[in-house]
């Protein structure tokens, strides 16, 4: 590990060492929390017994895990027909390699990878559909996470501040700017492409340029779909371990998590874990369940319970893939 990383270049090295400094800052902030409430399996115990008919939150949560990465396959195969016409199976297997693969790589670097290895041919222009695949769920996770924070300053008043009014604002512009790039990306394409620094990469977005209207609009709604799924996969999450708080509260909580996950550099091996946890600690630390604050320890074991069932699990069965990738091109 030490090698590798006196073998990258300057700015390699301080991406690398930001994104220690950043991973560093937020177990900090989980340690610091969970200090304030000592982690103690008792309390979890305890919670968890006070739960009535446990099963069918469990039930939930890992029947949704495979409808969750089926609609991003759906995305993927719709993205893709520009490019390589797959069956909805092989693109659900390239979803499940590209997780995998994002389990030890940079995540998008590794997502786009497995996708494009999975692939037959055409692989350059696949680059360009598997980074507008990953657009669009950071859009529709930037559009509910907007709605989320302005529902979250009525319900958290001591966090409307200033400070927390022009968060608000920059999230409102940015999901409109996301308008105004859906109704002209193919004249941007085509003004980037005669760009000769960038020209020579036109290959892997030009394709960005050629889907319709309608092709767009059913991949933004497999996102809206994907999106809500695993949303109520973390409200089944938070069920099972008794974190029981409006339905208002607890959406627009989940939203701002995602949020923070989604624009926050997702680290190598963990695939993100410790971000959730953090952003869960401080985004569900005003609210009152009725029995008293929302205890950090329990919290944990949600986030958690959610990263083994949606992220664990699928990445233990696109193995299977990635080993096949292997074989075939060596």
């Amino acid at each position: 590990m030490f090698s590798y990383v006196l073998s990258l270049k300057p700015d390699k090295k301080i991406i690398f060492w930001a994104k220690i400094v950043v991973f560093a800052g937020l177990v900090a902030y989980i340690g610091y929390v969970v200090r304030q409430q000592p982690f103690n399996w008792e309390t979890v115990q305890t919670q968890l017994r006070s739960v009535e008919n446990p099963e069918r939150w469990v039930a939930g949560l890992l029947l949704l895990t495979p409808i969750n990465w089926g609609f991003e396959a759906i995305k993927w195969q719709i993205l893709l027909q520009r490019v390589e016409k797959i069956s909805f199976w092989e693109a659900y297997q390239g979803v499940l390699t590209g997780l995998t693969l994002g389990f030890a790589l940079p995540a998008q670097l590794g997502d786009t990878a497995g996708r494009i290895l999975s692939l037959r041919s055409n692989r350059a222009e696949a680059i360009g559909a598997s980074l507008v695949s990953g657009g669009m769920q950071f859009y529709v996770a930037l559009v509910f996470g907007a709605v989320a924070w302005a529902h979250h300053l009525t319900v958290a008043p001591e966090r409307n501040t200033p400070t927390g009014q022009w968060l608000l604002i920059i999230l409102s512009v940015l999901s409109l700017g996301g308008v105004w790039f859906g109704l002209v990306r193919r004249r941007l394409v085509e003004w980037v492409s005669t760009r000769p620094a960038l020209a020579r990469f036109a290959t892997y977005w030009q394709v960005a340029g050629l889907y319709s209207d309608s092709e767009i609009g059913f991949a933004l709604s497999a996102a809206t779909v994907r999106y809500l799924v695993f949303s109520a996969q973390f409200y089944f999450a938070l069920r099972l371990v008794g974190i029981l708080l409006p339905l208002d509260s607890s959406a627009s909580g989940i939203g701002l998590v995602f949020l923070v996950k989604t624009v926050t550099p997702a680290f190598n091996l963990l695939s993100d874990l410790g971000v959730r946890e953090a952003a869960s600690l401080w985004v569900f630390a005003p609210f009152d369940q009725g029995d008293g604050l929302v205890a950090a320890p329990v919290l944990l074991t949600a986030t958690l319970t959610l990263w083994f069932a949606n992220i664990l699990t699928p990445v233990l069965v696109g193995l299977i893939w990635v080993w096949k990738i292997k074989v075939k091109h060596l």
